[in-house]
């Protein structure tokens, strides 16, 4: 298997940690990865904060609109619709930090593709405060996870274990810290995709 067979789903809703959905979008399409970029228009726009009106893009907390305005649609990604996307398709569903989590957690549709996704076996990686969606999902419980120290107490309380490091991997789930830890979050994502001993079923 290749990380050049696989296709990751890169779901966000308003202010998104902007670089952690731009070092994965990057990285990954670098290591030849399909991406889809998924945009969900959910909890409120910064800079101004607007309500949910249609006529703004799902945008990231430091600005960045979702497509990126600075990169070429069908080079690097492809952005799609939630409604259109197919779990028979992906490999990957991947959840960037920031308030993003917390506007999908309270999408009913969004919380059921997840908990659908680890049932068939599909990675799910989540980083800072990604790993909400693991616990709005019922599938933390048992898992070794890390993430955003903030949200440590819910993990625990989902029946996680959670570590105090960079990123880390338990069967289909990987997770990680915070921005600076991109790099090692991103390698275990692509290490995951590249494995050919990835659970076909929950442990």
């Amino acid at each position: 298997m290749s990380v050049e067979e696989k296709t990751v789903a890169i779901i966000a809703s308003n202010e998104f940690e902007d670089i952690e959905l731009e070092y994965p979008l990057l990285q990954l399409s670098h290591e030849g990865a399909e991406v889809l970029l998924v945009p969900v228009q959910s909890g409120h726009h910064p800079r101004p904060a607007l309500s949910e009106t249609g006529t703004k893009p799902v945008t990231g907390r430091f600005g960045t609109p979702l497509p990126p305005e600075v990169m070429v649609e069908g080079n690097r990604y492809t952005t799609v619709e939630f409604e259109d996307l197919d779990l028979d398709e992906l490999d990957c569903v991947l959840y960037p930090g920031g308030f993003s989590p917390d506007h999908l957690r309270v999408i009913p549709e969004v919380v059921e593709f997840t908990r659908e996704a680890y049932e068939r076996g599909l990675l799910v990686a989540s980083i800072c405060h990604g790993p909400w969606m693991l616990v709005e999902a019922d599938i933390a419980d048992g898992r070794d996870v890390c993430g955003y120290e903030a949200i440590h107490t819910d993990l625990e309380n989902a029946g996680a274990t959670v570590h105090d490091v960079p990123a880390i991997q338990d069967g289909t789930i990987v997770t990680g810290r915070v921005p600076d830890d991109l790099p090692e979050f991103v390698e275990a994502v692509v290490e995951a995709l590249e494995s050919s001993e990835l659970e076909t079923t929950p442990a």
